[in-house]
């Protein structure tokens, strides 16, 4: 799994795959609806040479990515020294017309003049939709192939440089009665022109190419997005009209202003770290929805193997992903955010394990019956009061009263309140909520410390408004959560913090004291415990328990993690948050050297175009899960961020 570049006007998101092919379509959402859903919609690039075709996912093809223009713009080079060819793809999704634009520069590297022929294949599964009732068709008036369904159209398009536009075309149906799809039509070369079809469809487009000897051409491919035949046109037509070269500077431009605050803060950092930090950055941006939602990530690829992707907004990850950019000066996503925060907020004031990109429930393994036999909400409480924690922090950074004036009331309070009532009374303790890892119904430390200093923040907030009610009631509960976690969470005898309890059915608990690096994380980061001692000497249990080096600084989630894990009797795999939390952690007690070895290997593990993965096999160092995964490029981003000024 990966897709080494993302593409996103925070409307339309495309994901290339290492192949360099077209392999994940959002629209209209960013994480919402993937219109590419199963391995034979790759939209595949083929070069016919020398009487044979060769696509980009064959053998003998070598890929680079980067980003290089600074700006969301991606740079592929792709060689076949067999074939003796090189294409060179610069790829943006505009910024002002939802669009996909790849110029590709096509490079005969042998001697000779050469008859050469460019393919661009597309392949759709509209609106995620299991019925075949897309449609294709050519226009050929206006020199497109339009596929839709329903509000969802697409048009495919393209030019050599100096104007001519592709000069055959095929359309057809795929992955049904033996039928591969219509790339293979150009086997020999040639296309059929059919002009119609309905069903699950696709097209391929030729673009014929003179080459002559160590000689080039550029080939001008655009795919553009929207919700009717008019409104494609008018963006294929203005594509035209301003041509692609001029929508590509307007699209630099634009993230070139974007970035601005980045580039600022990247100046006092690490050169070697510079590239990453601002490709890292432009991710996070790639991921956030216009209308709040942040996407977890849009790697798509799980969805070949019958596993559901990570395309939908988890309110926690969302704060770890939009706290560097607050820090940074960004506001506009944060505002966003917490409008969608306050949209899908439950009237009981908790907000659920996760949501589409339009706001609906995401789909969810978390059952209402619990098995201490309670019946509850399946949530997981710290996402409440991450959230609620982060617009605290928010305001004290802007100092912007207008949030207190639109959110106060509307979100503060209720979500403030929630936390305070869902409270054990016996143990003065949150009741039991799935964990952060989404497997165990439970009360954990992490969540706990979340809670504790989301009240305490709360509190401090409705000071401020004057609200004594609030502001006495609130900080009550935090107070003794934070006692109470200092006796019940803390194992003085194995030094180290314990995963957290488990309520039993008569409503008693019992301690699991499986060594969590959440954990030690939230109690370090949301100050739940006071004897920094303590804390110190639980950080160094872990390290123990875990035969951590620094020459190798990863790290598992907790102990006999099996989560894409190779073999049953195989290692955990290491996490790259959990590393860098420990990366934090280094720099706060100011062993700035260790921070830094960590930081160092979590950049070599990166892409070119500094893509982070979820996990690594320990053992095999082989990238697990998706990538990017924005948790990891922003705990990258708040790492690099702490070693500012120390």
């Amino acid at each position: 799994m990966a897709r080494p570049i993302i593409l996103s006007n925070n409307e339309l998101q495309v994901g290339l795959s290492r192949h360099g092919e077209v392999s994940d379509v959002y629209f209209p959402y960013v994480g919402l609806e993937n219109h590419t859903i199963g391995g034979n919609t790759r939209h595949r690039v083929g070069v016919w040479a020398d009487g044979r075709v060769s696509w980009l996912s064959d053998d003998g093809w070598s890929c680079k990515f980067s980003y290089h223009h600074e700006a969301l713009i991606g740079h592929i080079v792709a060689v076949n020294e067999q074939i003796g060819i090189m294409l060179e793809f610069d790829d943006a999704v505009d910024t002002d017309f939802n669009v996909l634009l790849r110029t590709i520069h096509v490079v005969n590297l042998r001697p000779e003049t050469r008859d050469v022929r460019l393919f661009m294949h597309q392949a759709f599964i509209i609106g995620d939709s299991g019925s075949s009732t897309d449609t294709v068709q050519v226009l050929p008036d206006d020199n497109a192939v339009i596929h839709y369904r329903g509000r969802r159209v697409f048009a495919a398009s393209g030019q050599v440089d100096g104007g001519k536009f592709f000069d055959q075309y095929a359309v057809g149906v795929f992955g049904r009665e033996g039928r591969e799809g219509t790339y293979r039509d150009a086997d020999d070369g040639e296309l059929s022109n059919s002009t119609a079809e309905h069903g699950r469809v696709d097209s391929t487009i030729r673009f014929k190419l003179e080459l002559a000897g160590h000689g080039s051409a550029r080939v001008n491919y655009w795919l553009a997005a929207g919700t009717s035949l008019r409104e494609v046109l008018y963006i294929h037509k203005n594509i035209i009209s301003q041509t692609i070269h001029k929508r590509f500077e307007a699209t630099a431009k634009w993230w070139r202003l974007w970035l601005r605050p980045a580039k600022k803060v990247a100046q006092s950092i690490k050169p070697e770290y510079r590239q990453a930090f601002i490709n890292s950055t432009m991710l996070l941006k790639a991921h956030i929805d216009k209308r709040g939602a942040v996407i977890a990530s849009s790697d798509g690829e799980a969805l070949n193997y019958q596993r559901d992707a990570y395309a939908y907004c988890w309110p926690r990850d969302s704060v770890y992903v939009l706290w560097p950019l607050i820090r940074m000066g960004y506001t506009e996503e944060a505002y966003n955010f917490f409008d969608f925060c306050r949209r899908a907020l439950s009237p009981k004031g908790y907000l659920s394990h996760k949501y589409r990109a339009d706001g609906a429930l995401g789909s969810s393994w978390h059952s209402y019956v619990h098995p201490d036999g309670t019946v509850s909400a399946p949530i997981q409480e710290d996402e409440t009061a991450s959230v609620l924690f982060l617009f605290c922090q928010f305001y004290n950074k802007t100092g912007d009263d207008t949030l207190l004036q639109r959110f106060y009331t509307s979100m503060v309070v209720p979500m403030a309140n929630f936390l305070a009532s869902y409270v054990d009374n016996r143990t003065h303790l949150p009741k039991p909520s799935y964990d952060l890892w989404e497997e165990h119904f439970m009360v954990t430390t992490y969540t706990t410390a979340t809670v504790q200093a989301a009240l305490f923040a709360a509190a401090n907030l409705a000071d401020r408004r004057r609200d004594e009610v609030g502001a006495v009631a609130w900080r009550t509960v935090a107070e003794d959560i934070k006692q109470s976690a200092q006796k019940r969470l803390y194992d003085p005898h194995q030094k180290a913090f314990r995963k957290g309890l488990r309520r039993n059915k008569n409503g008693t608990y019992t301690p699991d004291d499986t060594l969590d690096m959440s954990a030690v994380y939230g109690t370090f980061i949301y100050g739940l415990y006071d004897n920094q001692e303590d804390l110190h000497q639980a950080v160094q249990t872990a390290l123990d328990r875990f035969h951590f080096k620094l020459e190798a600084p990863g790290l598992p989630r907790y102990e006999d993690d099996a989560y894409y894990r190779s073999a049953p009797d195989a290692p955990s795999n290491w996490w790259f948050i959990v590393s860098l939390w420990l990366a934090q952690y280094y720099l706060e007690c100011g062993d700035g050297n260790s921070a830094q070895r960590i930081i160092s290997w979590v950049a070599s593990q990166a892409w070119p175009t500094g893509v982070l993965s979820e996990q690594i096999d320990p053992v095999s160092g082989r990238e697990c899960s998706v990538a990017p995964l924005c948790w990891s490029q922003a705990e990258f981003i708040s790492t690099i961020l702490d070693t500012i000024k120390r």
